[in-house]
């Protein structure tokens, strides 16, 4: 199964997030099958840039957001 999920690529202290579409079985930061976005929570306010025509077509070939991104998406509408 695919998850929209985040993946963290910020160093130490410094979280920056990637949004992006990997296999449930997969680690976190690990290997991934696009990246639909990204997240950086230190500035403000909060960016946020997904690719909103990628997360729907994802979607529609039955891949599932975690609760976090669901929450982020919910932002945008």
């Amino acid at each position: 199964m695919v998850k929209i999920r985040l993946t963290r690529i910020g160093s130490k202290k410094r979280p920056f997030y990637r949004i992006v579409a990997a296999d449930v079985r997969a680690p976190r930061d690990g290997k991934f099958l696009e990246i639909l976005g990204h997240y950086d929570p230190r500035t403000k306010p909060h960016t946020l840039q997904v690719d909103i025509e990628g997360v729907k077509r994802w979607k529609a070939n039955g891949a599932k957001t975690t609760n976090r991104v669901q929450k982020l998406l919910s932002t945008l509408e």
